[in-house]
């Protein structure tokens, strides 16, 4: 059959409206033969607006938030981390330069980051008023999730995991500590809505 023979063909079908009829004519037919019941389904996939942060990110962070909370209930003891790290992360462009590292430091700079985070909760893993702070409580889980510890290596006290090490339930924002990681959907809260359709009464309730 010629393509021109074809195209006016489909648009003689089209024209009477008998798109429609093949289409579930065919349908039927193969539903019979594989014995399956037929029915629309509609969805779409709907993703939280969450900020998505890469490990540096993640990092950086966590640390901007437990120096903000830091500051603000405990000042005295606030005073006592090393100004350096604070001019790093609560700078007014701190994480936006965490967030625009060339890829040749990305692994200079990760392990920064992971070293400074470890530096923190060293600091005060003995004090009771910080230990007790949701924002150093989430310092805690950073490490925990993203490094292997060796404490008695005074050199090389924390090593970042490799990527394929991470569980799929590590945080992912501190700003949203709930929020997982999909392998196929990325990261935050996610849903899928479908809707079903059923010609046949007797299924609807199967099928919604």
């Amino acid at each position: 059959m010629c393509p021109k023979t074809l195209w006016n063909m489909r648009s003689i079908v089209i024209e009477n409206r008998l798109d429609a009829v093949l289409f579930e004519s065919i349908t039927d037919k193969l539903a019979t033969v594989f014995k399956v019941n037929t029915q629309r389904i509609d969805s779409v996939h709907i993703k939280s607006n969450m900020c998505r942060l890469g490990r540096i990110g993640i990092f950086a962070s966590g640390i901007n938030k437990f120096l903000i909370n830091l500051e603000r209930g405990h000042n005295d003891i606030f005073l006592t981390v090393d100004q350096d790290l604070i001019d790093r992360y609560l700078s007014e462009k701190a994480l936006a330069c965490f967030s625009m590292v060339k890829p040749s430091d990305y692994q200079k700079t990760l392990a920064s980051v992971s070293t400074d985070l470890f530096d923190l909760v060293q600091q005060f893993k003995d004090c009771s008023e910080v230990t007790a702070m949701h924002s150093y409580k989430l310092l805690e889980r950073i490490l925990k999730e993203q490094c292997n510890l060796n404490v008695s290596d005074d050199k090389n006290p924390v090593e970042v995991k490799k990527p394929k090490e991470i569980v799929s339930d590590s945080l992912q924002n501190p700003s949203d500590p709930d929020a997982t990681y999909s392998g196929h959907k990325e990261q935050g809260y996610q849903v899928q809505v479908m809707e079903t359709y059923c010609k046949d009464e007797a299924d609807k309730d199967k099928t919604l």
